[in-house]
């Protein structure tokens, strides 16, 4: 546990890669696998990820993502996209896939999908495009922690224009919406921000026991 508190505190949103330095496929492989083993609520897994490795395609997102050089200068991009039109199919989708990878008679999970479907359902579309959001959140942390302990550095990116980036990748066609980029790849010695103290909230300001 000594080495995942030391990995932490050297990881940082890193500003300024090297660009003479790639991720091997292996390490990427890796943290796809850590993606995909991500929790959600579920485990319905309602978001896509797109690695971003066309050279021209990283030129066009870069100006969308307010010309920041992570986005041509890093290893690897990826964007994570939220459904925006989930739906009962999804639903139905994730049961036959249980029902194929456990074996299990699809009749006997209808009371699951039933119990799902009435949860989410119900919801309005904004709500249902905020819980998609946030079940993204939940596998960038997971990609983030995993990145550390590889040693591969990571910048999770929210700044950006998110209707130019839908366009480009043509997301909403397919029922999504850009809702973070993450630039991995391996630090440069001129990134200054690699040297400042980490600043975080202590402890007896962040908990309360009750």
């Amino acid at each position: 546990m000594n080495s995942y508190i030391e990995n932490l505190n050297w990881r940082y949103a890193t500003k300024k890669f090297d660009t003479n330095k790639k991720v091997s496929h292996q390490d990427l492989e890796l943290l796809k696998d850590v993606i995909q083993l991500s929790a959600s609520s579920y485990g319905l897994q309602p978001y896509k990820v797109l690695l971003i490795e066309d050279k021209e395609t990283r030129k066009k997102l870069q100006v969308a993502a307010w010309g920041q050089s992570q986005i041509t200068e890093s290893s690897h991009l990826f964007v994570f996209a939220n459904n925006t039109n989930f739906n009962d199919s999804h639903i139905d989708t994730y049961i036959q896939n249980v029902s194929k990878t456990r074996n299990l008679n699809i009749e006997d999970l209808k009371g699951y999908a039933d119990f799902m479907k009435s949860k989410i359902s119900p919801l309005t579309s904004q709500a249902k495009e905020n819980w998609t959001a946030k079940q993204s959140y939940i596998a960038l942390g997971n990609l983030l922690s995993a990145a550390a302990f590889l040693k591969i550095d990571a910048c999770p990116m929210e700044g950006f224009e998110a209707d130019a980036i839908n366009k480009i990748l043509d997301l909403e066609k397919a029922g999504f919406k850009t809702t973070f980029l993450v630039t991995i790849g391996y630090r440069s010695k001129d990134d200054q921000t690699q040297h400042y103290p980490k600043v975080r909230t202590p402890k007896t300001e962040l908990f309360t026991t009750i």
